[in-house]
């Protein structure tokens, strides 16, 4: 059976993502004073009593306005709702019921979910405030004070939330998520392609640059296994970034690449390669990540049967610091090619995580030392006694050679050449480490 689902909602501003943040134990919801921070629903994963469930937080909810993305939030968190067994309505003891406060909790009770009233902002222990009362007045049954901030009261709110859970059944044993992060320039269609491959409207989509500041979380399983899309915000130049709500999305969308398995770094046909996009492709890349880059709005570019050739080849120069990494052209509006990318990304994230046996390694390095003598200076040439793997993610091979100095960089990529073409390890980078045994060393 999937894990229970819990949505927190409320209006802007009542401390929503503060108390998601403290419930999950880590900070994956940016918070700011500011009104409107969180946009997209955002997952994340709690324990409680021995029950595990997901936690759900979203944007703040305004019934009556005609803004765009004030509209589009109420959409998402109408999509959260949908999909709960319980939810969190959060209000704020500070400035008391008002009249949105009303209009939501109405909307809730239409949904037929159990409702757990959360008043947020209760800092001082002890008796409850007169003012914390006035909440009765919902129609939702007793609060529960908490203030998200301390922590105080978040148990008394989780019994609550427990007491509603579906009866508990076997679940399945989870199988291995690729966990693949979509990143990229703001505005080159990742959160399109998101929606696109979930099949709802996920994440918001704008054409104002700067819609998605959280990393988004989305789970979908095909024919090609399990796998985990973060949505991230898009990276812009330093100076470029205007505000500290942006400052955070950046920081969270630098975290996602740490948290992923693959990154698929996308980039805008219509616009070209930009110094922003190395940039971007860079992060991954040294982070060690399985890379492809994805030529996103390939529909919208006029080409004849020369165009996809001729991209090909500037984008292999462009990205000349990462030849390894499989370049596709998709389009996110249309879904063309959008099935090869996911068996990219599987292939992508098995060279990644492909481990080979020291004596195999050995055999190869035999034959490509036959093939190609290692280099000498001044009388001396490279012995390489042996070689092994240390780590996956990315693999990391250990040469144990008489001389580091007489092993150039240009040997260094030979070598390298005949593991990606004997292992087929595409879309990964590879790490060399050397290791000195020298005469003296015996």
């Amino acid at each position: 059976m999937a894990k229970p689902v819990v949505a927190v909602v409320g209006r802007p501003n009542v401390g929503k993502s503060t108390l998601f943040n403290k419930l999950v134990g880590e900070r994956l919801s940016i918070v700011d004073d500011t009104p409107g921070v969180t946009r997209d629903r955002i997952y994340g994963q709690c324990e409680w009593r021995n029950r595990k469930f997901s936690l759900v937080d979203t944007g703040g909810i305004e019934p009556s306005s005609d803004d765009i993305i004030l509209s589009q939030m109420r959409r998402q968190a109408q999509l959260a709702i949908d999909a709960a067994d319980v939810i969190i309505l959060v209000t704020d003891l500070r400035s008391g019921v008002v009249a949105t406060d009303a209009d939501v909790a109405a909307m809730l009770q239409k949904s037929g979910r159990p409702v757990v009233l959360c008043v947020n902002k209760c800092d001082t222990v002890g008796e409850s405030p007169p003012e914390f009362y006035e909440f009765y007045n919902l129609g939702l049954g007793d609060p529960v004070a908490v203030s998200s901030v301390h922590g105080h009261g978040t148990g008394d709110l989780l019994d609550r939330v427990f007491e509603y859970f579906p009866p508990e059944e076997t679940e399945e044993e989870e199988g291995e998520h690729i966990r693949v992060a979509v990143i990229g320039k703001p505005n080159v269609g990742k959160s399109s392609l998101v929606n696109y491959i979930s099949g709802e409207n996920r994440c918001i989509v704008s054409d104002i640059a700067g819609t998605t500041r959280d990393a988004i979380d989305t789970e979908v399983e095909n024919e090609y296994g399990k796998f985990t899309l973060i949505d991230t915000a898009g990276l812009r130049r330093k100076n470029k970034v205007e505000d500290s709500i942006e400052r955070y999305s950046v920081l969270r969308a630098q975290m996602a690449v740490e948290r992923a398995d693959v990154c698929v770094i996308m980039i805008d046909a219509s616009v070209g390669f930009t110094e922003q996009d190395s940039k971007v492709a860079g992060l991954a890349h040294e982070a060690g990540k399985g890379c492809i880059i994805a030529v996103n709005k390939w529909d919208a570019v006029a080409k004849d049967d020369k165009t996809m050739q001729e991209y090909r080849k500037k984008l292999e120069v462009d990205f000349s610091f990462m030849p390894y990494a499989p370049i596709i052209f998709i389009s996110a509006k249309t879904g063309q090619r959008v099935d090869r990318l996911f068996e990219l990304i599987k292939h992508v994230a098995n060279s990644n995580a492909m481990r080979i046996s020291t004596g195999t390694l050995n055999d190869v390095l035999a034959m490509a030392t036959a093939r190609v003598q290692p280099p000498t200076d001044k009388g001396r040439r490279l012995k390489i006694y042996y070689m092994t793997q240390a780590s996956v993610k990315p693999p990391t091979f250990v040469f144990f050679v008489n001389s580091e100095e007489l092993f150039h960089f240009s040997y260094q990529r030979y070598l390298e050449n005949r593991l990606r073409e004997t292992f087929g390890m595409e879309g990964t980078p590879i790490r060399f480490v050397l290791r000195e045994r020298g005469e003296k060393n015996k």
